[in-house]
C-alpha cells in the first residue's frame, strides 16, 4: 500500500501528484489494468506467444541476422 504524507503548507494537488507517481513506480496501476479484464487461457497463451515472437525478432535485429 502506497502512502504519502502531506507536508505542512503543501497544496493537496502536489501531494496527489506524488501519490500517483508512487503508485506507478510500485506497479499498482499496471497490476490493476492487468486484473481489470479476465483473459481466457487460450488468449493468455496467444498473448504469451506473440510476446515471445516479438522478443525473438528484436534480438535478431540487434545481432544482425
Amino acid at each position: 500500500m502506497s502512502r504519502v504524507k502531506v507536508k505542512d503548507g503543501e497544496p493537496i494537488d502536489k501531494a496527489i501528484r506524488r501519490f500517483k507517481k508512487k503508485c506507478e513506480k510500485d506497479g499498482i496501476v499496471q497490476d490493476m489494468r492487468k486484473k481489470a479484464r479476465f483473459l481466457k487461457p487460450s488468449e493468455r497463451r496467444r498473448k504469451k506467444a506473440l510476446k515471445a515472437e516479438k522478443r525473438r525478432r528484436t534480438e535478431a535485429l540487434k545481432t544482425g541476422r
